[in-house]
């Protein structure tokens, strides 16, 4: 893990989310590493759509999991994707909106600056 992580924008890693706990290594953080071989550097606002569409390619990011300390997630949780996975959600349509600020530079290597702003995350009133 890099303790001096940036985000896509250029400045400093911001929390993805603690509730649930995200992040290949369980820390609130998209941050990577050699041994993060799926870089689970973006952080979405997971949606149905994009639950189901993930179910359908084999990740089960749904059923709870206690032995894995994972209770599940439902539309509207934050989590660390795949930068892969995101992109063939973008290439079906479904591609989670994206929280910028808590998406590490390294999707940059998969994916877009523009398709990431095209996809932002802004929450109300904002």
């Amino acid at each position: 893990m890099e303790p001096t992580a940036r985000n896509v924008l250029g400045g400093p890693l911001r929390a993805c989310s603690y509730d649930p706990l995200t992040g290949y290594f369980r820390d609130g953080c998209c941050h990577t590493g050699p041994h993060d071989a799926g870089r689970h550097v973006i952080c979405a606002k997971v949606t149905a759509e994009f639950l189901a569409f993930s179910l359908e390619r084999g990740n089960d990011l749904v059923t709870p999991r206690p032995e894995w300390r994972f209770a599940g997630l439902k539309p509207g949780d934050r989590w660390c994707l795949c930068a892969l996975r995101w992109k063939e959600a973008l290439q079906a349509g479904v591609a989670p909106p994206v929280i910028l600020e808590a998406t590490h530079e390294a999707a940059l290597q998969v994916v877009s600056l523009a398709e990431l702003q095209a996809h932002a995350w802004h929450p109300a009133g904002t």
